[in-house]
This record gives C-alpha cells, sequence and structure tokens, in this order.
C-alpha cells in the first residue's frame, strides 16, 4: 500500500487494510503511517467520504 493507492483502492478493502494493521501491528494510526510513510489525512478523507471516523480510544476506524 502507497499514497497512490489510497485514493484508488475501494474504500471498504482500504478501511479493512487499515483496520488489520491497526489491529495486529500498530497502537495508532499515526504510528502506522509514519512507519509505511502514508500520508493521514489521505486516509482519514477517504474513509470518511464513505461514513467511516478514526477512534482513537479503539484504535480502529468505525
Amino acid at each position: 500500500m502507497d499514497n497512490d493507492s489510497i485514493k484508488i483502492l475501494d474504500p471498504i478493502i482500504l478501511l479493512s487494510m487499515i483496520n488489520m494493521k491497526l489491529r495486529d501491528q500498530y497502537s495508532s494510526l499515526d504510528l502506522l503511517c509514519s512507519d509505511l510513510e502514508l500520508n493521514k489525512d489521505d486516509i482519514v478523507i477517504r474513509l470518511e467520504e464513505v461514513g467511516y471516523s478514526y477512534v482513537e480510544k479503539e484504535n480502529q476506524f468505525k
């Protein structure tokens, strides 16, 4: 996954991939984005377009 694929992936596939990584590998969205060199704003905006927002307390998009 890279910054370009965030913009073209089906948003539900993106949601699944991001939530899986948050659950299994990263304690926060900031750490995930830093480690994978992804633009956090692009992820947040893309998933908000389909009704999901990041819940920091639960470390997942809902």
